[in-house]
């Protein structure tokens, strides 16, 4: 293996670091027998990544496929994304024009790619449902919200395109019925409404599937950063700190904590970026009812660099944001500073509220514009899946289930995986330097937000 660099700041790959979020103090505790990997152990299948697509992956290898699974986690298991995310479970994950998507696989394969989309957000209610896990389901599908009244003609395109190609149901809804519906302020002049998703608790949810995979016979190793990778006979060979790991085939889920030294076949082909949040205090009956904002249901905005917002279950206001390019303690503090103001801005009822949680994690962007699954070709054994484009909490799972089956060689469930899940990855410009294009590219973004 070469350099396991990431391409931020060291405080945002260091594992030893606790997450302060909201969900971390407000779910059960971490699932007991996640012990680091000690000596030298084998299975059928390695997964390297304990997020959703590799605890969904581990789980449906040992539930459904009979697999001898076992999971290689860097940090604490949940300690990445899967633990710190928003907790949308929705539609989503490509960040490719719809025209684009057309001119590249066909309308026939747009409309299964968002078939698939659909299955993903089924698919956590269904687990959820089956496994018996409680992650504080909230709200009804997830709404889209005209920052300016420039947008809402941005918002009619969408619900043609789902008349037209999707296939997805979706609803406009005027500013007026927007209020009616439990949502208002400066910042919204209309709205679409997506019937599919939920709001949830990501690290509930989370530790809801380790559970559910530990109990189905996966052996889960946290805090077992894979720090060499050989290819032995009918095999590989991972090794971490305290033992190594031999496998007949390997399945890379590290989504936006990938480093270009895990494999070459994915270096520079994929692009994390921060997202951030905060979290208020609880806000009152009066204080919401003075806002406008009663909704459970979870929202964003038609922003480039969007906003995404919730109401909790116990009142708190959640406001997410992409943005900043470095990741250091000293700039996160400045980005919470202006979260915080931007809660006055967008919710006047709430200007200088309390916040009580702020952090960050990393998502995962890829050169495609779209999710990459598939098998590397010169590598026999090897799988890959990541880069959801933020959109992970559905399409994760689903992928990770996915991606179980095929490596397994059994027929992959629903509508398979789409085409353009398994188009052939591509490269970033500039190399190690990529997170540069993220400066330009928000700095682009905020002019045309601004209009």
């Amino acid at each position: 293996m070469t350099s396991q660099k990431h391409l931020y700041h060291p405080a945002t790959a260091d594992t030893a670091r606790t997450v302060p979020s909201y969900w971390e103090a407000t779910a059960e505790p971490a699932p007991e027998g996640c012990a680091p990997l000690a000596g030298d152990e084998s299975c059928d299948v390695a997964v390297i990544g304990g997020g959703y697509t590799g605890m969904s992956a581990a789980l449906h290898l040992a539930r459904d496929l009979g697999a001898d699974v076992r999971v290689l986690e860097a940090g604490p298991v949940g300690w990445g994304a899967s633990g710190r995310n928003g907790g949308f479970n929705c539609v989503g994950a490509a960040k490719l024009s719809g025209a684009a998507m057309l001119k590249r696989v066909g309308r026939d394969e747009v409309r299964r790619y968002y078939a698939a989309q659909l299955e993903a957000t089924e698919l956590v209610a269904a687990l959820a449902r089956d496994e018996g896990i409680d992650l504080d389901r909230q709200g009804d599908g997830v709404i889209s919200v005209a920052h300016k009244p420039s947008r809402v003609r941005e918002l009619e395109e969408e619900a043609r395109w789902d008349r037209e190609v999707s296939g997805l149901t979706s609803t406009l809804w005027s500013r007026d019925e927007l209020r009616e519906r439990g949502y208002a302020g400066p910042e919204a002049h209309g709205a679409l409404h997506h019937a599919a998703g939920f709001g949830l608790h990501p690290l509930k949810y989370h530790r809801g599937l380790t559970r559910a995979a530990l109990a189905c016979g996966a052996r889960i190793h946290g805090r077992s950063r894979v720090t060499g990778w050989q290819r032995e006979a009918g095999g590989h060979r991972l090794v971490t700190a305290a033992g190594s790991l031999r496998a007949k085939r390997v399945l890379i889920a590290t989504n936006g904590y990938t480093t270009d030294g895990l494999h070459p076949y994915l270096a520079g082909t994929f692009l994390p970026a921060l997202s951030n949040i905060v979290v208020t205090r609880p806000l009152t009956e009066a204080e919401r009812q003075a806002q406008g904002w009663t909704t459970g249901t979870p929202l964003s905005d038609t922003r480039n660099l969007l906003f995404y917002f919730r109401l909790l279950k116990d009142g708190r206001l959640l406001l997410g944001s992409r943005g900043g390019t470095w990741g250091s303690p000293d700039a996160a503090a400045t980005y919470r500073r202006w979260l915080e103001r931007r809660i006055g801005i967008a919710y006047p009822a709430w200007r200088g509220v309390e916040t009580t949680h702020f952090w960050s994690g990393l998502v995962c962007l890829s050169a495609n514009l779209t999710p990459m699954l598939g098998q590397v070709p010169d590598d026999p054994g090897v799988w890959y899946a990541l880069a959801y484009h933020g959109n992970g909490v559905a399409s994760a799972g689903w992928a990770g289930r996915a991606v179980a089956h095929a490596m397994t060689g059994s027929p992959v469930p629903g509508v398979g995986i789409p085409a353009l899940m398994t188009t052939p990855p591509t490269r970033f410009p500039l190399g190690a330097h990529r997170r540069w294009l993220l400066k330009a590219a928000y700095l682009k973004f905020m002019i045309q937000d601004a209009l």
